[in-house]
């Protein structure tokens, strides 16, 4: 029973059937229904719009700045972030301005963080795709010449979240990354200076002052002041989220992002006291995030469940981190370890942190996870700033499929074929054969009229 005052200690839910009954299911967000917030913002850009939903307005936003450019990106800047930015390019006043108004201490850091980001995905550039050529059958790979980064929020801001993502594409080579983040008078009208610093650090071409799905219509389509790119990047909110899709296929996407996940899985040997930190460290960036520990060991989960809301209360955002767990987290206690990582497997999170005795046979059961962390000494939370790997990865289940942003991501593959007459002698026969089969007969005369003597 909790002493007077004391927060109860949060349920643990055992068994994987009742895993997947509760917790599991409350992985879906629901993405149909507006929060007024939502609804206010809509209603202030678009006033009587029928029917007032995320898509119509999206499409809408996305029509008008290809239809007006600039204009369109300030008009709708103005009535959703109370900020028309004129110019729209961060200038080098702004860069210069922004280094004197950060800490030199952070900006070291920073620069510490980088070089371990840039030295990791320079070894991983080392084992990536690469251009070969082999009896006139081949590739060329190149880097994506023009990349745009979203670098969401104003009033929470991450530069952890540039080096994460602008680094992996300068080391890849692309020539031209640029950065578009939304701004707001609040803000001061331009990028807040810990992002323009880390932007000069992590070698982006240019920053531009503008947010939200018009930001993403400007990088498919450009602008005067923004030029159209090849590829976007980056996790934003919902509007965002809806551009991505609308524009893709006009121009490459990374991914969807959806809330972000961690679980963790342990057996008996672990510290209930670090689980609820990590735990923590995962609940507090949003109401929706996914904070799940997966063990083996019934005293594990019982005290993590009873630790966990007194740490949240000690914490500044230990609110929103409880009301995590209540939306989207949990603990589950499952019959043995395999069980519990098979239901981590199922799960497919975003993080999976392995907390073992036996770390290497836990690590060979692992199918599906976007990172790994193996051990009490790798918490995530040194994997969301400086242990090297982006961290940049698969939400919602796409880890089942998909992996955390690298240096491939940013280059493109060129198949080669520079076919003498031998090869066309040896396997043109089964060519032309194939060619009639299909009833392509300009096809197969593309190839006999090659195999006939001359």
């Amino acid at each position: 029973m909790s002493g007077a005052g004391e927060a109860a200690p949060l349920p643990v839910v055992v068994g994987a059937d009742a895993a997947r009954a509760t917790i599991f299911r409350k992985r879906v967000v629901d993405e149909g229904a507006l929060g007024e917030a939502e609804r206010g913002l809509i209603a202030t850009l678009y006033p009587g719009m029928e029917p007032a939903t995320a898509d119509t307005a999206v499409r809408r936003i996305i029509d008008e700045v290809r239809r007006d450019g600039d204009a369109a990106l300030r008009r709708i800047s103005a009535a959703l972030d109370g900020f028309a930015p004129d110019p729209i390019q961060v200038s080098a006043a702004e860069f210069a301005a922004a280094r004197a108004a950060v800490d030199p201490e952070l900006i070291g850091a920073l620069q510490a963080a980088a070089g371990r980001v840039r030295d990791y995905h320079e070894r991983q550039l080392a084992h990536a795709a690469q251009s070969f050529e082999h009896e006139g059958l081949g590739q060329i790979v190149r880097p994506i010449a023009r990349v745009g980064l979203y670098v969401p929020g104003t009033a929470v801001v991450y530069p952890s979240s540039v080096l994460h993502t602008a680094i992996p594409a300068v080391v890849a080579g692309v020539e031209d990354v640029c950065i578009v983040s939304p701004v707001s008078a609040a803000a001061g009208g331009t990028v807040a200076a810990i992002k323009l610093v880390a932007a000069e650090i992590a070698g982006v071409t240019s920053v531009y002052k503008v947010g939200g799905a018009q930001a993403i219509a400007a990088l498919a389509y450009g602008a005067e002041s923004v030029p159209a790119v090849d590829k976007i990047f980056g996790p934003g909110n919902r509007f965002v989220t809806l551009a991505k899709r609308m524009v893709y296929g006009d121009v490459g996407i990374d991914a969807l992002y959806g809330p972000t996940e961690t679980v963790i899985v342990t057996d008996d040997s672990a510290d209930p006291d670090l689980c609820a930190a990590d735990l923590l460290a995962q609940a507090e960036h949003d109401t929706i995030a996914a904070p799940i520990l997966i063990t083996s060991s019934e005293r594990v989960a019982r005290a993590v469940a009873a630790i966990v809301p007194r740490q949240a209360a000690a914490l500044p955002r230990g609110a929103i981190a409880l009301q995590a767990f209540e939306n989207r987290g949990g603990i589950i206690l499952a019959e043995d370890l395999p069980a519990a990582i098979e239901l981590a497997n199922e799960y497919a999170p975003e993080h999976l942190a392995l907390v073992v005795a036996d770390e290497q046979a836990a690590v060979d059961r692992v199918r599906n996870a976007g990172g790994l962390f193996v051990g009490e000494a790798s918490p995530e939370a040194l994997a969301d700033y400086i242990a090297g790997p982006s961290h940049v990865m698969p939400t919602g289940g796409s880890a089942r499929y998909a992996s955390p942003l690298h240096v491939d991501a940013f280059r493109k593959v060129t198949s080669v074929l520079r076919a003498g007459d031998d090869l066309l002698q040896r396997v043109g026969d089964d060519a032309i054969t194939i060619a009639h089969a299909e009833g392509l007969q300009a096809h197969a005369r593309s190839l006999e009229v090659r195999r006939s003597d001359r």
